[in-house]
């Protein structure tokens, strides 16, 4: 394509490799509200099953693909719906996932969603879900469960535990198994909701919501996430 240069050249500069590589790219597509939704989403669904309802909730957040084939390849969550036979919830849960949706479209870092419903509290008492961690409420299971799904894309990294506190955490917990073991009564009846992977002495972590708080060396240390009152 010819360029018609009609005005006086007054300087000029050979561009170098460098230079190509360090550029922007104006042709990068960010998440934006004035973004319109294309024909075809990703979709993932969930399944919430809770004890303070009969029927489960289903919790579909569908995504979109932004700058697909080129480096700048990025999948973000674009809007999520929720379906129940339960029609208890119905009117505050489509405020939810319209609100929601809304602020995936805005762009920039949704992350602060996940904090924002964990924080929700159910002043009727929240419930453990299978596994043996605690929900404080519906709201923060759906926080959960979006959660989940950003880790799923990559928008959250996982905090994972470096290789010496994971050896630490694999040795404790197997000293700790054993003593419960050798002291446990004979019949026991069996909890359904209890995670197997951690002693039956252990109690709630205030951090992570798991039944997987133990007293290691003295001090209060959880084996899900590793947090402890002696830091």
């Amino acid at each position: 394509m010819a360029i018609k240069i009609d005005q006086k050249i007054v300087k000029y500069q050979i561009r170098s490799d460098d230079d190509k590589e360090t550029a922007p790219e104006n042709n990068v597509i960010q998440m934006h509200e004035k973004l319109e939704r294309p024909e075809l989403l990703l979709g993932s669904t969930y399944k919430i099953k809770t004890p303070a309802s009969e029927h489960a909730l289903y919790i579909t957040v569908n995504d979109i693909v932004l700058n697909e084939g080129t480096e700048h390849e990025q999948r973000r969550p674009f809007e999520i719906f929720i379906n129940s036979k339960n029609m208890e919830h119905f009117q505050w849960v489509l405020a939810l996932t319209r609100i929601i949706s809304a602020v995936f479209r805005k762009g920039g870092d949704v992350t602060f969603l996940v904090e924002e419903l964990h924080s929700v509290f159910d002043p009727r008492g929240g419930y453990f879900k299978k596994g043996g961690k605690f929900m404080p409420s519906l709201v923060a299971e759906i926080g959960e469960v979006i959660e989940s799904h950003m880790r799923t894309i990559g928008m959250i990294s996982d905090d994972t535990l470096d290789e010496n506190q994971r050896i630490h955490i694999q040795v404790k917990r197997a000293e700790l198994a054993a003593r419960d073991a050798k002291h446990a009564p004979k019949e026991v009846p069996a909890d359904t909701d209890a995670d197997e992977s951690y002693p039956a002495s252990a109690t709630l972590c205030t951090k992570c919501h798991a039944k997987a708080v133990v007293v290691m060396d003295g001090c209060m240390t959880c084996l899900s996430c590793a947090d402890s009152k002696c830091g």
